[in-house]
C-alpha cells in the first residue's frame, strides 16, 4: 500500500505497484528504490543503455501520483537550461512602462521578482507542491564537469540560489532519479551525495516477464523465443561479436515489429529482416546474419 508521501510500507508494496505498471525491478534494484525516498536520498542508476533506467523513474511516477519532469542532458549545457531563466522581453516592456513613474531601484527590484522567472526541471522540482515530483536527470554522464559541480547543492540539500532572489528550498522533497550510461566516471562529490546502483541486463526469467506485460499479444511461444534469443546473444561466446548487445527496450520493440508481421515462429529469414530493431550499428547488424542459425539452434542441454 501507498504510505503518503513516503512511498510505500514495504520494498514488497513497492516491487508490486511497479509490477502493476509493467516494470518488474529485481529485489536489489526496488530496495535501493525504497531507501532514496524513505531517506530522501538522490539515487543514481548506472548500466548499459537499454536496461530500463529511464522507464524506472516513469513508472516510479506513475505509481506515486507524481508528476515527472525530466532534465536531459548533454555535452555543453548550461545552469539557465536546468533551473531557470529570466523572460527578458516581459522585463523589458515593464521597464519601457515604469520608466516614467517609478525610480530605477524600484524598476530593478520589480523586473526581479519570481513572475519573471521562466522556470526549468530543477526549479520546478523543487516548488512542486505536495505530495512533490520524481525528478529524471537523464544521461548525467553526457554533461561536463562545471555543470556536476552545479547540481551539487540541489542534490546535496534539495535547494538552489538565485542570487536575485536568494535561497529556494524544496516544498516536498522531490524524488531524483539520476541515470548514468557510463560514458565517462562521475565526481565523487556526485556520487557522495547519492544512493548508488548498478543496473545490468535482466535475467532471461525477468525479461519474459517484462516482454509479456509491455507486448501481450506477442503469445507466450513468441515471447519464449524472443528473450531466448535476446538472452543468447549477450552471453558468451555471441556477445564477443558485438559492440553493444540489445537491451530490453530493444526486446520490446523486436516483439511488437514481429507481431506487426504476424510473425508465429522465429525463423532466419525474419531475424535477418528485423535485425536493424536488435541493433543500431551496421557492423553488428553485419556480425549478426552469420550467427543466426547458431542462435536459433537449442541450447544444450
Amino acid at each position: 500500500m501507498a504510505d503518503g508521501s513516503n512511498g510505500f510500507a514495504s520494498i514488497d508494496d513497492l516491487t508490486h505497484a511497479l509490477q502493476g505498471v509493467g516494470y518488474h525491478a529485481p529485489r536489489q534494484l526496488a530496495t535501493s528504490v525504497f531507501l532514496a525516498m524513505k531517506l530522501q536520498r538522490p539515487l543514481l542508476l548506472e548500466g548499459e543503455p537499454g536496461v530500463g533506467k529511464t522507464e524506472l523513474a516513469k513508472a516510479l511516477a506513475k505509481v506515486l501520483g507524481r508528476p515527472m519532469l525530466r532534465l536531459q542532458c548533454y555535452d555543453g549545457m548550461e545552469q539557465r537550461e536546468a533551473l531557470y531563466e529570466w523572460n527578458h522581453t516581459a522585463q523589458l516592456l515593464h521597464m519601457r512602462a515604469a520608466q516614467e513613474t517609478v525610480t530605477a531601484d524600484e524598476i530593478e527590484r520589480e523586473v526581479y521578482q519570481p513572475r519573471y522567472l521562466i522556470r526549468r526541471p530543477l526549479l520546478q522540482a523543487l516548488q512542486a507542491p505536495e505530495p512533490g515530483a520524481v525528478l529524471l536527470i537523464d544521461e548525467v554522464d553526457r554533461a561536463d564537469e562545471p555543470f556536476e559541480a552545479f547540481l551539487l547543492e540541489y542534490l546535496g540539500e534539495y535547494q538552489v540560489t538565485i542570487p536575485e532572489l536568494g535561497t529556494i528550498k524544496a516544498q516536498a522533497a522531490p524524488v531524483t532519479i539520476l541515470t548514468s550510461n557510463r560514458t565517462r566516471d562521475l565526481n565523487d562529490a556526485v556520487k557522495r551525495r547519492c544512493l548508488y546502483q548498478w543496473m545490468d541486463y535482466p535475467e532471461r526469467e525477468r525479461e519474459l516477464a517484462i516482454v509479456q506485460s509491455q507486448v501481450p499479444e506477442a503469445g507466450p511461444a513468441l515471447t519464449e523465443q524472443i528473450t531466448k534469443f535476446v538472452s543468447r546473444l549477450r552471453s558468451l561466446p555471441f556477445a564477443s561479436a558485438f559492440q553493444r548487445s540489445p537491451g530490453i527496450a530493444e526486446s520490446v520493440e523486436w516483439a511488437k515489429a514481429l507481431v506487426a508481421l504476424d510473425t508465429l515462429m522465429l525463423d532466419p529469414e525474419v531475424v535477418q529482416d528485423t535485425a536493424g530493431i536488435l541493433f543500431k550499428q551496421r557492423e553488428d547488424v553485419a556480425a549478426l546474419l552469420p550467427l543466426i542459425n547458431d542462435l536459433l539452434q537449442p541450447e544444450p542441454a
